[in-house]
């Protein structure tokens, strides 16, 4: 509870951020993480793209 004092500081405003700290912190991102699931990600690309190639070729489409 904000007291009297605090509110006449406030010039009696009673909007709730100015007496209750609603922040809440980010989420901290782990950049070594997210670059190794990116290149996790690229490989498992590259794999599935030349077995699309390797069934393409088999078609008689050639890329």
């Amino acid at each position: 509870m904000a007291s009297l004092e605090e509110i006449k500081e406030n010039e009696f405003s009673l909007n709730i951020p100015r007496y209750v700290d609603t922040f809440e912190e980010e989420q901290v991102i782990d950049l070594a993480e997210v670059n190794k699931l990116l290149e996790q990600d690229k490989q498992e690309i590259a794999e599935l793209e030349a077995k699309i190639n390797e069934q393409l070729k088999i078609l008689g489409i050639h890329v």
